[in-house]
Protein backbone atom coordinates (compact mmCIF):
# COMPACT_ATOMS: atom_id res chain seq x y z
CA UNK A 1 0.00 0.00 0.00
CA UNK A 2 2.69 2.38 0.99
CA UNK A 3 4.46 1.32 -1.96
CA UNK A 4 1.85 2.41 -3.90
CA UNK A 5 0.73 5.59 -2.78
CA UNK A 6 4.22 6.85 -3.26
CA UNK A 7 4.33 5.70 -7.26
CA UNK A 8 1.04 7.68 -7.62
CA UNK A 9 2.49 10.77 -5.85
CA UNK A 10 5.49 10.72 -8.20
CA UNK A 11 3.12 9.91 -11.12
CA UNK A 12 0.97 13.02 -10.05
CA UNK A 13 3.87 14.71 -9.44
CA UNK A 14 5.51 14.04 -12.84
CA UNK A 15 2.26 14.61 -14.69
CA UNK A 16 1.46 17.55 -13.02
CA UNK A 17 5.60 19.50 -13.87
CA UNK A 18 4.63 18.12 -17.75
CA UNK A 19 1.47 20.03 -17.56
CA UNK A 20 2.96 23.52 -16.34
CA UNK A 21 6.14 22.98 -19.25
CA UNK A 22 3.36 22.84 -21.80
CA UNK A 23 1.72 25.79 -20.44
CA UNK A 24 4.76 27.57 -20.13
CA UNK A 25 5.80 26.53 -23.98
CA UNK A 26 2.05 27.86 -24.57
CA UNK A 27 2.31 31.14 -23.04
CA UNK A 28 5.86 31.98 -24.73
CA UNK A 29 4.95 30.13 -28.44
CA UNK A 30 1.27 31.94 -28.72
CA UNK A 31 2.46 35.25 -28.71
CA UNK A 32 5.27 34.74 -30.94
CA UNK A 33 2.65 33.43 -33.49
CA UNK A 34 0.05 35.96 -32.83
CA UNK A 35 2.44 38.49 -33.73
CA UNK A 36 3.99 36.76 -36.60
CA UNK A 37 0.67 36.44 -37.94
CA UNK A 38 -0.66 39.92 -36.97
CA UNK A 39 2.59 41.43 -39.19
CA UNK A 40 2.07 39.01 -42.23
CA UNK A 41 -1.76 39.77 -42.43
CA UNK A 42 -1.81 43.15 -42.18
CA UNK A 43 1.76 43.81 -44.25
CA UNK A 44 1.34 41.40 -47.20
CA UNK A 45 -1.32 43.58 -49.16
CA UNK A 46 1.78 46.37 -49.11
CA UNK A 47 4.36 43.74 -50.96
CA UNK A 48 4.80 44.02 -54.51
CA UNK A 49 7.67 43.92 -57.04
CA UNK A 50 7.67 47.28 -57.12
CA UNK A 51 7.85 47.90 -53.46
CA UNK A 52 10.73 45.63 -53.56
CA UNK A 53 12.74 46.77 -56.20
CA UNK A 54 12.82 50.85 -56.15
CA UNK A 55 14.10 53.58 -54.10
CA UNK A 56 11.19 54.76 -51.57
CA UNK A 57 9.96 58.95 -52.40
CA UNK A 58 7.75 61.23 -51.09
CA UNK A 59 9.50 60.60 -47.56
CA UNK A 60 8.85 56.95 -47.63
CA UNK A 61 5.11 57.65 -49.14
CA UNK A 62 5.19 56.07 -52.32
CA UNK A 63 8.12 53.89 -53.88
CA UNK A 64 9.80 51.02 -52.52
CA UNK A 65 11.98 49.93 -50.02
CA UNK A 66 15.06 48.61 -51.84
CA UNK A 67 17.81 50.30 -50.78
CA UNK A 68 17.30 49.55 -47.12
CA UNK A 69 17.32 45.96 -47.82
CA UNK A 70 20.36 46.34 -48.99
CA UNK A 71 21.89 48.04 -46.55
CA UNK A 72 20.44 45.30 -43.88
CA UNK A 73 22.17 43.10 -46.34
CA UNK A 74 25.27 44.93 -45.67
CA UNK A 75 25.36 45.71 -42.29
CA UNK A 76 24.40 42.28 -41.28
CA UNK A 77 27.44 40.86 -43.56
CA UNK A 78 29.88 43.08 -42.15
CA UNK A 79 28.88 42.62 -38.15
CA UNK A 80 29.35 38.68 -38.94
CA UNK A 81 32.92 39.85 -40.74
CA UNK A 82 34.03 41.82 -37.81
CA UNK A 83 32.38 39.79 -34.86
CA UNK A 84 32.79 35.98 -35.85
CA UNK A 85 36.15 35.79 -36.12
CA UNK A 86 37.23 37.52 -33.23
CA UNK A 87 34.18 35.95 -31.26
CA UNK A 88 35.37 32.30 -32.17
CA UNK A 89 39.09 33.15 -31.27
CA UNK A 90 38.29 34.47 -28.17
CA UNK A 91 36.32 31.78 -27.33
CA UNK A 92 39.03 29.50 -28.17
CA UNK A 93 41.58 31.39 -26.13
CA UNK A 94 39.67 31.25 -23.06
CA UNK A 95 38.89 27.65 -23.31
CA UNK A 96 41.85 26.11 -24.81
CA UNK A 97 45.11 28.26 -23.92
CA UNK A 98 43.94 30.30 -20.70
CA UNK A 99 44.45 29.40 -16.99
CA UNK A 100 41.65 29.33 -14.63
CA UNK A 101 42.67 32.41 -12.46
CA UNK A 102 41.11 35.37 -10.99
CA UNK A 103 41.61 37.35 -14.36
CA UNK A 104 40.64 34.67 -16.77
CA UNK A 105 37.25 34.55 -14.37
CA UNK A 106 37.26 38.47 -14.29
CA UNK A 107 37.22 38.18 -18.45
CA UNK A 108 34.57 35.68 -18.43
CA UNK A 109 32.38 38.14 -15.77
CA UNK A 110 32.96 40.85 -18.17
CA UNK A 111 32.09 39.43 -20.97
CA UNK A 112 28.79 38.11 -19.28
CA UNK A 113 27.95 41.83 -18.45
CA UNK A 114 28.31 43.28 -21.76
CA UNK A 115 25.34 40.92 -22.85
CA UNK A 116 23.08 43.40 -21.28
CA UNK A 117 24.73 46.78 -21.86
CA UNK A 118 21.65 48.62 -23.81
CA UNK A 119 21.88 49.17 -27.48
CA UNK A 120 22.50 53.17 -27.23
CA UNK A 121 25.56 52.47 -24.97
CA UNK A 122 26.80 50.74 -28.01
CA UNK A 123 25.69 53.68 -30.06
CA UNK A 124 27.16 56.23 -28.29
CA UNK A 125 30.57 53.75 -28.14
CA UNK A 126 30.87 53.89 -31.86
CA UNK A 127 30.12 57.37 -32.41
CA UNK A 128 32.83 57.83 -30.07
CA UNK A 129 35.49 55.63 -31.27
CA UNK A 130 34.63 54.58 -34.78
CA UNK A 131 33.16 57.66 -36.03
CA UNK A 132 35.05 60.27 -33.96
CA UNK A 133 38.29 58.65 -32.95
CA UNK A 134 39.19 56.66 -35.86
CA UNK A 135 37.80 59.42 -38.55
CA UNK A 136 35.41 56.74 -40.23
CA UNK A 137 32.81 59.22 -40.29
CA UNK A 138 29.07 58.55 -40.87
CA UNK A 139 29.27 55.68 -42.65
CA UNK A 140 28.28 51.52 -43.11
CA UNK A 141 31.95 50.51 -41.51
CA UNK A 142 30.93 52.41 -38.32
CA UNK A 143 27.63 50.82 -37.92
CA UNK A 144 28.84 47.52 -38.72
CA UNK A 145 31.80 47.84 -36.21
CA UNK A 146 29.54 49.28 -33.38
CA UNK A 147 26.97 46.37 -34.17
CA UNK A 148 30.30 43.88 -34.26
CA UNK A 149 30.75 45.01 -30.60
CA UNK A 150 27.29 44.37 -29.65
CA UNK A 151 27.62 41.33 -30.89
CA UNK A 152 30.90 40.08 -29.53
CA UNK A 153 29.83 39.22 -25.77
CA UNK A 154 27.05 36.76 -27.80
CA UNK A 155 29.66 35.39 -29.88
CA UNK A 156 32.36 34.52 -27.54
CA UNK A 157 29.78 33.04 -25.09
CA UNK A 158 28.28 30.55 -27.59
CA UNK A 159 31.37 30.08 -28.84
CA UNK A 160 32.85 28.93 -25.64
CA UNK A 161 29.67 27.04 -24.75
CA UNK A 162 30.48 24.72 -27.96
CA UNK A 163 33.62 24.20 -27.68
CA UNK A 164 33.36 23.18 -23.57
CA UNK A 165 30.36 21.04 -25.02
CA UNK A 166 32.87 18.84 -26.80
CA UNK A 167 34.35 15.76 -25.71
CA UNK A 168 37.68 15.72 -23.48
CA UNK A 169 38.34 12.27 -24.71
CA UNK A 170 38.33 13.66 -28.30
CA UNK A 171 41.42 16.05 -26.92
CA UNK A 172 43.12 13.58 -25.34
CA UNK A 173 43.25 11.00 -27.97
CA UNK A 174 44.12 13.66 -30.17
CA UNK A 175 46.79 14.74 -28.41
CA UNK A 176 48.29 10.62 -27.03
CA UNK A 177 49.21 10.15 -31.03
CA UNK A 178 51.43 13.06 -31.22
CA UNK A 179 49.35 15.78 -32.61
CA UNK A 180 49.74 19.23 -31.59
CA UNK A 181 47.24 21.26 -29.53
CA UNK A 182 46.46 23.71 -32.62
CA UNK A 183 45.51 21.04 -35.10
CA UNK A 184 43.47 18.96 -32.14
CA UNK A 185 41.56 22.63 -31.79
CA UNK A 186 41.08 22.71 -35.51
CA UNK A 187 40.69 19.42 -36.73
CA UNK A 188 38.97 17.59 -33.96
CA UNK A 189 37.40 20.41 -31.99
CA UNK A 190 36.32 23.12 -34.29
CA UNK A 191 34.41 20.52 -36.46
CA UNK A 192 32.87 19.13 -33.12
CA UNK A 193 31.64 22.39 -31.99
CA UNK A 194 30.23 24.09 -35.79
CA UNK A 195 26.95 23.78 -34.97
CA UNK A 196 26.92 25.43 -31.74
CA UNK A 197 29.39 28.42 -32.92
CA UNK A 198 26.72 28.83 -36.18
CA UNK A 199 23.88 29.18 -33.81
CA UNK A 200 25.54 32.40 -31.63
CA UNK A 201 26.36 33.81 -34.87
CA UNK A 202 23.07 33.70 -36.40
CA UNK A 203 21.62 34.81 -33.02
CA UNK A 204 23.89 37.60 -33.13
CA UNK A 205 23.43 38.31 -36.60
CA UNK A 206 19.96 38.15 -36.10
CA UNK A 207 19.91 40.47 -33.47
CA UNK A 208 22.14 43.24 -35.43
CA UNK A 209 19.48 43.28 -38.56
CA UNK A 210 16.83 44.56 -36.03
CA UNK A 211 19.01 47.26 -34.07
CA UNK A 212 17.90 50.76 -34.32
CA UNK A 213 19.19 53.25 -31.42
CA UNK A 214 23.01 51.97 -32.29
CA UNK A 215 22.85 52.62 -36.36
CA UNK A 216 20.91 55.73 -35.47
CA UNK A 217 23.96 57.51 -34.58
CA UNK A 218 26.89 55.93 -36.64
CA UNK A 219 25.35 56.58 -40.12
CA UNK A 220 22.29 55.02 -40.96
CA UNK A 221 19.79 57.46 -43.30
CA UNK A 222 16.10 57.65 -44.19
CA UNK A 223 16.16 58.60 -47.43
CA UNK A 224 19.41 58.25 -50.07
CA UNK A 225 19.62 58.88 -53.55
CA UNK A 226 21.42 55.37 -54.45
CA UNK A 227 22.90 52.40 -52.56
CA UNK A 228 26.49 52.70 -50.45
CA UNK A 229 29.12 52.13 -53.06
CA UNK A 230 31.96 52.02 -50.49
CA UNK A 231 31.56 50.72 -46.66
CA UNK A 232 32.73 54.35 -45.86
CA UNK A 233 29.07 55.89 -47.28
CA UNK A 234 26.04 55.82 -45.04
CA UNK A 235 23.60 53.82 -45.65
CA UNK A 236 19.44 52.80 -45.58
CA UNK A 237 18.24 49.98 -43.17
CA UNK A 238 15.39 48.04 -42.45
CA UNK A 239 14.88 48.59 -38.66
CA UNK A 240 15.85 52.36 -39.31
CA UNK A 241 13.69 52.74 -41.54
CA UNK A 242 10.05 51.49 -39.74
CA UNK A 243 10.91 53.15 -37.01
CA UNK A 244 10.94 56.74 -38.98
CA UNK A 245 8.13 56.01 -41.42
CA UNK A 246 5.76 54.35 -38.02
CA UNK A 247 6.55 57.42 -35.80
CA UNK A 248 7.99 60.23 -38.12
CA UNK A 249 6.18 61.03 -41.17
CA UNK A 250 2.71 61.94 -41.12
CA UNK A 251 -0.08 60.70 -43.44
CA UNK A 252 2.13 57.38 -43.73
CA UNK A 253 -0.34 54.35 -44.96
CA UNK A 254 -0.80 51.85 -42.16
CA UNK A 255 -0.15 49.09 -45.16
CA UNK A 256 3.69 50.46 -45.72
CA UNK A 257 4.36 50.68 -42.17
CA UNK A 258 3.32 46.88 -41.73
CA UNK A 259 4.91 46.18 -45.05
CA UNK A 260 8.38 47.19 -43.71
CA UNK A 261 8.04 45.28 -40.66
CA UNK A 262 6.94 41.99 -43.04
CA UNK A 263 10.28 42.35 -45.08
CA UNK A 264 12.17 43.04 -41.69
CA UNK A 265 11.03 40.08 -40.39
CA UNK A 266 11.42 37.66 -43.49
CA UNK A 267 15.19 38.76 -43.82
CA UNK A 268 15.91 38.38 -40.38
CA UNK A 269 13.84 34.64 -40.63
CA UNK A 270 15.50 33.66 -43.97
CA UNK A 271 19.21 33.62 -41.91
CA UNK A 272 18.24 31.93 -39.02
CA UNK A 273 16.43 29.00 -41.76
CA UNK A 274 19.79 29.00 -43.75
CA UNK A 275 22.17 28.76 -40.47
CA UNK A 276 19.68 25.88 -39.75
CA UNK A 277 20.06 23.77 -42.76
CA UNK A 278 23.96 24.92 -42.26
CA UNK A 279 24.09 23.56 -39.09
CA UNK A 280 22.26 20.86 -39.72
CA UNK A 281 24.35 19.50 -43.08
CA UNK A 282 27.32 20.41 -40.29
CA UNK A 283 26.00 17.71 -37.71
CA UNK A 284 24.46 15.20 -40.18
CA UNK A 285 28.67 15.34 -41.87
CA UNK A 286 30.14 14.53 -38.04
CA UNK A 287 27.84 11.64 -37.47
CA UNK A 288 28.59 10.04 -40.67
CA UNK A 289 32.54 10.60 -40.38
Amino acid sequence: MKSGAILSRRQLSQRTAFALLIAATIIVVVPVFVIILEIIFNGAGAISWDFLTLAPVKAGKAGGIFPAIVGTFYLMLGTIIFALPAGVLAGIYLTEYARDNWFTRLINMAILNLAGVPSIVYGLFGLGVFVLMFHFGMSLLSASLTLACQALAMTVTTSREAILAVPREYREGSLAIGVTRWQTIRHIVLPQALPGIITGAVLAMSRAAGETAPILVVGAAFLLPGLPRSPFDQFMALPYHLYTVAAHVPGMPRSTVWGVALVLLVVVLSFNVIATIIRLRARQRRLNA
